[in-house]
């Protein structure tokens, strides 16, 4: 493996993000005027002149990114990432140390929105805006944008596009990799415009408050500029249909959207197994919960109705956003939710957890081996959508399911040796490693992680990462064979 070719593409992407600076550095001086224009102006200039750099005085290699490279660069792409974005935490002081800046950001860039800012409302604005948009730059990938817009890579392009993007399939929705990239961040920024529209049109709420939570619905990342999430609008129907509504949609795999959209026919998004138990899940559970919330805490139907499918969606689609504190809900509605931070969205979204269409071919690989114990002659192909799974598939799926069982043990176990109590230790994990955000007990929606030792809050944006990139590139990297350069 190279170290050069790694280096020079990664300086290439961290000039990227010295660009992308200039957005909030925008805001603080022309809008906000919050006199935090040079907490994004040092780690702008670090980014800019550091990145173009390494990539221009490190010599261009007459090959493509080989795989293990691919695996590299995206790793150190989202640490790098997360290194640079941390810095207008710091240099504005906003949070105490380097660690609680690093999880912030990675928080961010991992479309976590699990957070240690204990007072937002006294931030700078420009600090919060950035802060939200880094998870909007996350939700379809730093990497993905990179390779959208330089083409130069050739076919390691479709290297760095496979390790980034999670999800057991990758489909490209044209021939080229380049366009496939294309395709998906244009659909990203469509459906972030049509919600931002809504919201602020015919929703009429302020254009900071619009923009704001469109930056945590569409990556479904979960930060927001209130201290109370989406509480403060639990009296407006409107906005939290809106919201709700395109916090499903972006836990659908957005490939679904391109060939719905290309065929002109609906039932290509209709008919997809995954979908269809997306949803079966979503209209499942919300039952559940609303009859629960009827039945256990007396709430009135129209009330609770409104709070399950939000906070059902918000949880499952591993957005995070809260209209109430769910923590203090009956036991039958936080193990629901606990369970959908698990299982989380669609492959191919910008969710986080599982993922349905892993947790349908578990189901059915269970299903077939019961059978098959029963009748040994059998031959029983598992399929979905009327296609023949293969083999080696469903083995990776099945071990993918085992791995992500043993970090959540793994991870409990650490952060109860911290001090911490089971039922925040597990959902510290489980909302970590799924990408969701908040949790339960003293990590739950009204709640935060900055009581956490640095330890703790370094384990925990390590799991963010591993949620965010899957754990085959997290095994690759600890194997000291891959990190062989030359």
């Amino acid at each position: 493996m190279s170290i050069r070719i790694v280096l020079k593409y990664l300086g290439l992407v961290l000039a990227i993000v010295g660009a992308l600076l200039s957005f909030p550095l925008f805001w603080s001086v022309a809008i906000a005027r919050d006199g935090a224009h040079v907490s994004f102006i040092v780690p702008m200039v670090i980014a800019l002149l550091g990145g173009l750099s390494l990539f221009r005085y490190i010599p261009q290699e007459r090959r493509s990114l080989s795989r293990r490279e691919g695996l590299a660069l995206v790793t150190c792409t989202w640490v790098g990432c997360s290194l640079v974005g941390a810095l207008p935490y710091v240099i504005s002081g906003t949070l105490p140390g380097f660690v609680d800046a690093f999880f912030e950001t990675m928080s961010g860039f991992t479309t976590t929105g699990a957070t240690v800012m204990t007072s937002i409302g006294h931030q700078p604005p420009s600090i919060v805006l950035w802060r939200n948009f880094s998870q909007w730059i996350g939700g379809m990938g730093i990497i993905t944008f990179f390779v959208a817009l330089f083409p130069m890579l050739g076919i390691g392009a479709a290297r760095l596009f496979e390790a980034e993007m999670p999800g057991p399939q990758k489909e490209r929705l044209r021939a080229r990799i380049m366009d496939t990239a294309r395709a998906l961040w244009i659909l990203y920024v469509a459906l972030s415009l049509v919600e931002f529209g809504l919201l602020w049109v015919v929703g009429r709420i302020p254009f900071y408050d619009a923009m704001n939570i469109t930056f945590g619905t569409m990556p479904t990342g979960g930060f927001l500029h209130l201290a109370d999430s989406l509480a403060a609008y639990v009296d407006s129907p409107f906005v939290t249909t809106v919201v709700t509504f395109f916090m499903l949609a972006a836990g659908v795999n957005f490939a679904l959207y391109f060939y719905a959209l290309r065929r002109r026919r609906l039932g290509d998004l209709l008919g997809n197994p995954e979908f269809r138990l997306y949803i079966g899940i979503f209209v499942v559970c919300a039952g559940a919960v609303t009859l629960d919330l009827m039945g256990r805490s007396g709430m009135p139907i129209g009330q609770a109705l409104q709070h399950a499918t939000f906070q059902v969606a918000s949880i499952q689609t591993t957005t995070g956003f809260a209209t109430t504190d769910f923590d203090l809900w009956p036991s039958l509605s936080r193990g629901l939710l606990l369970a959908l931070m698990i299982v989380g969205a669609c492959a191919g979204s910008t969710g986080g957890g599982l993922k349905v269409v892993r947790l349908l071919v578990v189901v059915k690989y269970a299903f077939r081996q019961v059978v098959a114990a029963f009748s040994p002659r059998s031959v029983m192909p598992l399929k979905i959508g009327g296609e023949t799974v293969a083999a080696a598939t469903v083995a990776a799926i099945t071990g993918m399911a085992i791995l992500y069982v043993l970090a959540l043990v793994g991870g409990f176990l650490f952060m109860s040796a911290l001090g911490l109590d089971a039922v925040t230790a597990f959902s510290a994990v489980a909302a970590t490693l799924g990408n969701v955000g908040p949790g339960l007990g003293a990590v739950g929606p009204v709640q935060h992680y900055a009581f956490i030792p640095a330890s703790g809050k370094l384990v925990l944006s390590g799991l963010m990462l591993v949620g965010r990139l899957e754990f085959v590139t997290a095994l690759a990297l600890v194997s000291p064979s891959f990190w062989h350069w030359r």
